[in-house]
């Protein structure tokens, strides 16, 4: 993390805005089960600015990270165009038939908050409205933002390994919290595109879908 902390520090001298992890959050909106081929399309759909909800693609869509597979292997990506995200869409649907969920419990979407710290001064003149809504639009490099992404990742895989405490939270949710259990990861995505606040907290979604068991 040495590194990918230099590369963030250079980026940021070349103008990316200064926007930093602080933590990662689990409440009871962290798990939901995802019970039908339908509903697998439906969220991904939705995930990817696409189709019925093509209407959510901003300009700020270029700033999420999204994963994509190449081959079996898992990569981290930004899109430039539908077309790209369209693409995800459909290798991720014949990753699912491929690896053929039941939809009997063992899908589940995870949600967790990724909550960001950044200078007052910067954050003021990051500050916009957009469709009615105050949000944020944050001006960072592609290095910037797979460098944030990659803080979020390695912030979830460490929150596997605390002793985390939802008290809405089943034994089920607590394992997928560790990820124990959990056979695939179906797909993945950083929504920098929707940076929301919190009591004064920004924020944005790392989501993440589960196949459970295998």
């Amino acid at each position: 993390m040495r590194d990918i902390n230099r590369v963030m520090e250079r980026e940021i001298a070349k103008g990316s805005c200064p926007l930093k992890l602080d933590h990662i959050e689990f409440r009871d909106y962290s798990y939901q089960e995802i019970t039908s081929k339908e509903k697998l399309l439906e969220v991904l759909s939705y995930l990817l600015r696409i189709g019925d909800f093509k209407q959510y693609a901003g300009k700020t869509i270029l700033n999420n990270v999204y994963m994509d597979l190449r081959g079996k292997k898992p990569v981290f990506k930004r899109t430039k165009t539908a077309m790209e995200r369209n693409n995800i869409f459909a290798t991720i649907r014949r990753y699912a038939k491929k690896v053929k969920p039941q939809y009997n419990g063992d899908v589940y979407l995870e949600t967790v908050r990724c909550y960001f710290d950044m200078p007052q001064e910067n954050l003021e003149k990051c500050r916009y409205t957009y469709q009615g809504n105050e949000t944020y639009a944050f001006l960072m490099s592609n290095k910037y933002i797979m460098a944030l992404y990659t803080h979020c990742l390695v912030a979830r895989k460490e929150a596997a390994m605390q002793d985390m405490q939802v008290e809405s939270f089943t034994e089920k949710e607590y394992e997928m919290v560790r990820l124990e259990n959990v056979g695939e990861v179906l797909f993945q995505v950083l929504l920098l595109d929707n940076v929301c606040s919190d009591d004064g907290r920004i924020y944005s979604e790392y989501v993440s879908i589960y196949l459970i068991g295998g």
